[in-house]
Order: structure tokens, then C-alpha cells, then sequence
């Protein structure tokens, strides 16, 4: 009953490794959006870590623009970089959405 429990072990070692590869892979991608006419500038890593970010100096006397311009430009990438991972985690799965549904 228990036989290929080795075989399984070895599946789930090749899974870890297949996700940790895709986690290294994806810290290497940045995505960058522009909020306000290019007043903020943001930039996020692959696994959504903030890696850079700019913000016009006409901005820091208008605190209430600035929060509106900072959430937009935090949602926009957080969404891009959700895609990218959903994209990824499906091309590692060879095409399979293990969730049911199409795209």
C-alpha cells in the first residue's frame, strides 16, 4: 500500500525545487508603473517587494495627492506582479490549472 511513498518523496523534493527556482526567478523581474503623469514612479521585484521608488518634489507639500498618487501606484503593481505569478505558477505546472475554469 505504502510502496511508492519513495517515488512521492521525489516528486515533492522536484515541486520545491521547481518552486524555489521560480521564486529566484522571479525576484530577478521588476515591474515599474507611473502614477499621476509620472510623479510617483514605483518599482517592485517579482515577488512583490518594493526595490525602488520616486516621488516629484512638488508632491511633498500636497500630502492628500500623494497618498492618492502612492495607493494607485502600489495597486497597479501589486496586480502586475500577481499576473506575472499566476503566469509563472501555470507554466510550471505545464499548462494545468489545478483550480478549474479557463482563462
Amino acid at each position: 500500500m505504502f510502496g511508492n511513498m519513495g517515488d512521492l518523496s521525489e516528486m515533492l523534493k522536484g515541486f520545491e525545487q521547481q518552486a524555489q527556482s521560480l521564486k529566484d526567478e522571479l525576484a530577478k523581474k521588476t515591474f515599474s508603473v507611473k502614477s499621476g503623469g509620472g510623479m510617483v514612479e514605483l518599482t517592485l521585484n517579482g515577488n512583490g517587494e518594493v526595490i525602488d521608488l520616486n516621488i516629484d518634489d512638488e508632491l511633498l507639500s500636497d500630502k492628500d495627492s500623494l497618498q492618492i498618487l502612492l495607493i494607485g501606484a502600489i495597486n497597479d503593481a501589486n496586480k502586475m506582479v500577481q499576473q506575472n505569478q499566476q503566469q509563472s505558477a501555470m507554466g510550471m505546472l505545464g499548462g494545468m490549472n489545478p483550480f478549474g475554469g479557463s482563462k
